[in-house]
């Protein structure tokens, strides 16, 4: 009971455990998310979200310079929306015909605001369907878009006939169909992830009463953080639905985790102390630093994504390093502050009480596979590395198919529209493509090389304006296809010989290709710079050089072998189309830096035992005590990602499939396995070149005795 005696140092960090400024941090929290809710700041986010493809791009992307000039000259940027009608057997008849030209009567009828009328049906050569079209002025606004293509949905449904199929698609279909997945996301998963967190925090502390806590402030920084996203869209981070999908699950992911680990220290010293604020105080002394350097990690390598050259990749690290900073700020002030003030009855049923057992560093289960581990460390982490590189083979499998029209996972009117158009018509004439050529009088011979080309179908000379006169060209195979996306540069490559180097080519297959392109860069550029700032914070956190480099490799082996394992699944299991450019990306950031996370925990806490017991009984009891919360933390953040499966988005599931298995991989099998056999083989070399991982004295001294004779 002596620890019980021993004052708590304080500091700037156990604030929140003070007798009198608990209140005061609670009170300043609820200020602050008092003001965020009167200004209706979170909806305020959720308007300032841009989800058209072509604001995602860099700048000096060539179909971003063609879609500005395009605006130059039509005065907005136009979205075709083209309405299919078609039959399954034989012609459309007359009075097919005639339901057309009523549905086209009616929609001029009642044109919504930035709607052209819709022109004349254009009938198929084989008379089996016609399309109605109509262009629409996109200004960025989502209504815009959404509610005349709602309106011809609606006037469509209401005439049907029984064996003419209708469907409406084109750009502007696509873009509504996005907007309104995009606009459900941000309610649907996060009431998906407040419900895993929930049954997940029930399961772990065993108490109706606990989970209330961690929730509530966990839920603050989840309002406080999209207020601030707000504040920054206002300043030029693009944030698409994409990303503002994922700040959630992060936000709960690693707020949760952080959580967990304050509230398991704080339960081990309220067994030592009979003060419950000198029991918070020494637990937010000690677990405090490990958060905050945990912390400093994920968001030193989320901002690494601002070097993206994809506008979306790169808003996602500002918002999402504001989340994580939000959340970490949250469980070291309002958290610990409200568990003062609920005092130990928080725990009920299992309420801990002064000179309890407590955490039990030489027995247990963690400590026996400890000890297991020890008795052939390298046997264990050769055998562990070889099933992770098996598992890395999967990357064989890698297919980046996965394209605009195979992104739904349920069936999307836009997407079904599309197959009917390309059974009768040309697939490009549902999303032209267009060339912008500067000097007019050039614009015959690049309409003429155009036009000489295969892959092209249809080109017409189209408005002129001060960047020069605007070609459509209509495509001869689907626009949404990576096989179409190849055909853009040779398109390029032949209007710039007709017409010049300043002639360009955009449309949104030639956006699509760009994306790609530059998905590509970022994902060769972003990974080493983001080991390179997690290696230097490892450094000096754990003070040495070996430590951080084992590190390192372990959780890339971990995300090779995660994404491996997803690659097949993604097609024998789910039967996807295949694999968005940028998922290697977003889940090497995301392994990367929480997979790093769980081994702060660990190996913060075995360099601490290490100076008092040695590097062998240091490892054992950091793994033993760190065990069962971090293996709690692992199991809530693979929860969290996973309610990105209740999303309706390909790349949404298979980004939370891939990290939440990556995160299991890791708490399951890299830290509890690899990282412990390579730190006992190692021994105190892991801590080199510090002076943990020079020999004792005591040491040298039992090395050099000679063996006794037998």
């Amino acid at each position: 009971m002596a620890d019980s005696a021993a004052p708590v140092r304080r500091s700037l960090l156990t604030l929140p455990a003070s007798r009198h400024l608990k209140w005061v941090v609670l009170a300043i929290w609820l200020v602050v998310v008092a003001v965020i809710i009167g200004n209706n700041l979170p909806t305020k986010f959720d308007d300032a979200q841009s989800n058209e493809s072509s604001s995602f791009l860099p700048g000096d992307a060539e179909s971003t310079k063609a879609l500005a000039a395009s605006e130059e000259i039509q005065g907005d940027e136009l979205l075709q929306l083209v309405i299919i009608y078609k039959r399954a057997e034989g012609k459309l008849s007359e009075q097919n015909l005639k339901r057309i030209e009523t549905d086209r009567e009616a929609l001029n009828a009642e044109l919504p605001p930035r709607v052209d009328p819709y022109r004349k049906p254009v009938p198929s050569p084989d008379g089996s369907a016609a399309l109605l079209t109509a262009q629409i002025h996109a200004n960025g606004d989502g209504d815009t878009i959404t509610e005349p293509v709602d309106q011809a949905r609606d006037q469509v449904d209401s005439t049907a006939q029984p064996g003419v199929e209708t469907a409406v698609t084109g750009g502007a279909g696509f873009s509504a169909d996005a907007i309104t997945v995009f606009e459900s996301i941000n309610g649907t998963l996060l009431l998906a992830t407040a419900g895993i967190v929930f049954l997940l925090l029930l399961i772990v502390y065993r108490s109706p009463i606990f989970w209330f806590f961690p929730l509530f402030a966990v839920g603050l920084a989840e309002l406080v953080t999209r207020a601030v996203g707000f504040g920054l869209t206002e300043i030029g981070v693009t944030v698409n639905g994409q990303s503002a999908g994922i700040l959630p699950v992060l936000v709960f992911g690693a707020g949760t985790d952080y959580a967990l680990l304050l509230v398991a220290r704080y339960r081990e010293e309220l067994r030592l102390h009979e003060d419950k604020h000198e029991a918070m105080a020494e637990a937010l002394r000690r677990a405090g630093p490990a958060i905050i350097a945990s912390g400093l990690t994920v968001i030193a390598a989320l901002l690494c994504l601002m070097l993206a050259e994809v506008e979306g990749t790169s808003g996602l690290g500002p918002i999402g390093a504001t989340g994580i900073a939000i959340a970490m700020i949250s469980m070291l002030t309002v958290l610990p502050a409200i568990l003062v003030i609920a005092g130990r009855w928080a725990f009920w049923p299992f309420v801990p009480h002064v000179g309890d057992q407590k955490a039990d560093e030489t027995h247990g289960a963690w400590r026996r596979i400890g000890e297991n581990i020890a008795r052939g460390p390298r046997r264990v982490w050769i055998g562990t590395v070889a099933v992770l590189v098996l598992m890395t083979l999967g990357w064989l499998n890698l297919d980046t198919g996965l394209t605009q029209t195979s992104s739904f996972r349920d069936d999307v009117e836009s997407v079904r529209g599309q197959d009917l158009l390309a059974e009768s018509f040309p697939a490009g004439a549902s999303a032209p493509s267009y060339a912008i050529v500067p000097d007019t009088s050039k614009t015959a011979d690049v309409a003429e090389a155009l036009a000489s080309q295969d892959a092209v179908d249809d080109v017409r000379i189209g408005a002129t304006g001060p960047p020069g006169q605007q070609i459509e060209v209509t495509l001869a195979d689907d626009p949404y296809a990576t096989s179409t996306y190849d055909q853009i540069p040779e398109l390029r490559e032949v209007a710039k010989e007709a017409g010049g180097e300043d002639v360009l080519i955009g449309g949104p297959t030639a956006t699509e290709r760009d994306l790609r392109v530059a998905a590509a860069k970022d994902s060769k550029l972003i990974p080493p710079v983001a080991l390179a700032v997690v290696f230097l914070i490892l450094m000096v956190l754990l003070r040495a050089l070996v430590a951080p480099l084992v590190l390192i490799g372990t959780v890339i082996l971990s995300f090779g072998a995660a994404l491996g394992v997803g690659f097949v699944v993604f097609d024998v299991v789910f039967g996807f189309a295949g694999s968005d450019p940028s998922l290697p990306l977003f889940a090497f950031i995301f392994l990367v830096a929480l997979g790093v996370d769980y081994n702060i925990f660990l190996m913060a806490r075995v360099r601490e035992e290490t100076q008092r017991r040695g590097p062998r009984e240091g490892m054992l009891r950091g793994l033993a005590v760190t065990g069962a919360v971090i293996t709690s933390a692992g199991i809530v953040l693979a929860g969290t990602f996973s309610a990105l499966a209740v999303l309706p988005l390909v790349f949404l599931t298979e980004l939370g499939f891939v990290v939440a298995f990556g995160v299991l991989l890791d708490t399951f099998v890299v830290r509890s396995v690899l990282v412990p056999a390579l730190a006992l083989d190692l021994d105190r070399r892991i801590w080199w070149p510090s002076a943990l991982g020079k020999r004792t004295n005591e040491e040298a001294a039992a090395e050099a005795e000679p063996e006794p004779q037998r």
